[in-house]
């Protein structure tokens, strides 16, 4: 028997799964520690209990996909809203470096899975899903990109595929991030230069004016929606337009394909750099906060709509290519990042961040820069560098580069 459920059952079964979540990840160690999102805890118990009753021959549900798709949309142009290009450069050569560095991470992971999809045969293209949608991305990326190439693209599996390398991805970066940085620490015998008293008050000072600068305000919250809504429609305008893009060079053809939220995150960006330059100030802390509230929505609907019995044919080959990826993680993150970074406590710190948003997500990055520093001291470049480049720019690049390998790959087979 198969039951479809429509856009609002769809959404209140999501938001009971949320709920569920955030009580589990409030109570178990495991899941708070390596920062597992709540709508995916949530969302993951109910596909194992949809693939039981799947296998069964029980129930199936099926679910309505304009709530995710809407939801998303909202928190990738979300995501441009906060491409400040100013601070970028006001961050300085350091920001840059560590921006660079990510930059080259996302493309080695896109690479290096869809070489490794050649091998076992796949789809090119279905490698990506073990890459910088995943890692990069996490679960926000994951959630998009996968139904996207299902539907849009035709590629069986690339939803379920995505999901589950995201969640290995989140766990793997929490637990290699701390060794990683403590072998460095501990082989150059590095510690901290700045003293506890000052960083105090650094963050004391810096608290208070968040709490003056980001009251959130009914207005404030409305203003957001708009720019968000606005933007949203613009930007499917925009996609639309890209889309149509056909390129002809003799015997060669070429059509662009590019994910719905592009457009709006790419105006989102524009408007963001204009405002900057006419001091006009956005309501950011309203902006993130529904960027937050769509992301927890998309995610457990995308969660909760995993078809897990569709995962037993791509099981060995995603098995490889989730531990290429971590070995490649670690000799970035070991051999590259601390070395550029300045082969100092500050780069050591950087190290153990880079391995966390580098195949998890920037809250990883920041619990495992949390968890080095109560022991070593104080890192205050890595937590100004590191939350700029992974909160702020990598994501806007990773849907860059991930949307120009899915129309590259078809080239090479």
């Amino acid at each position: 028997m198969e039951i479809a459920l429509n856009m609002y059952q769809t959404a209140a079964i999501a938001m009971l799964l949320f709920v569920l979540g955030r009580f589990l990840t409030n109570r178990i160690a495991f899941l708070k520690r390596c920062c597992i999102p709540a709508p995916v805890v949530g969302g993951l118990i109910f596909a194992i209990v949809h693939l039981g009753l799947h296998v069964s021959g029980i129930v199936s549900f099926t679910f309505d996909s304009n709530v995710k798709d809407f939801f998303m949309t909202l928190f990738f142009t979300s995501v441009g809203y906060t491409a400040c290009f100013r601070l970028l450069k006001k961050g300085g050569k350091k920001v840059i470096t560590f921006l660079l560095v990510a930059i080259l991470m996302v493309c080695l992971q896109n690479v290096v899975s869809s070489v490794l999809a050649g091998v076992f045969d796949w789809d090119l293209r279905l490698g990506l899903c073990t890459g910088s949608i995943p890692m990069v991305g996490g679960h926000g990326t994951a959630g998009s990109y996968g139904p996207m190439m299902e539907k849009d693209l035709g590629i069986a599996g690339a939803n379920v595929l995505a999901v589950a390398a995201a969640t290995y991805g989140l766990v793997a970066g929490s637990l290699m991030g701390g060794p990683t940085a403590r072998s460095i620490i501990s082989k150059y015998g590095l510690q901290s230069e700045e003293s506890e008293a000052t960083i105090m008050e650094i963050d004391d000072e810096t608290e208070e004016q968040k709490a003056k600068s980001e009251s959130l305000s009914i207005d404030a919250f409305t203003n957001a929606a708009i720019l968000l809504i606005v933007a949203s429609g613009l930007g499917t305008l925009l996609t639309t337009a890209m889309n149509n893009i056909h390129i002809e060079i003799g015997n060669f053809s070429f059509n662009f394909t590019f994910p719905t939220y592009i457009g709006a995150m790419l105006i989102a960006a524009v408007i963001r750099n204009f405002c900057d330059a006419k001091r006009i100030t956005l309501p950011g802390k309203a902006l993130d906060t529904w960027g937050n509230v769509s992301l927890s929505i998309c995610l457990a609907v995308a969660l909760m709509s995993v078809s897990l019995w569709q995962l037993a044919s791509l099981a060995v080959p995603m098995v490889v290519m989730l531990l290429a990826q971590t070995v490649l993680m670690f000799i970035v993150a070991r051999f590259v990042v601390f070395n550029i970074m300045g082969r100092d406590y500050e780069a050591a710190v950087m190290t153990s961040a880079f391995c966390g948003f580098g195949m998890g997500a920037t809250p990883n990055a920041m619990a495992n820069m949390q968890a080095l520093t109560k022991v070593y001291g104080p890192a205050p470049q890595a937590f100004f560098i590191v939350p700029l480049v992974g909160s702020l720019f990598i994501d806007f690049f990773n849907g860059l580069i991930i949307t120009g390998f899915l129309n590259i790959l078809p080239i090479f087979g």
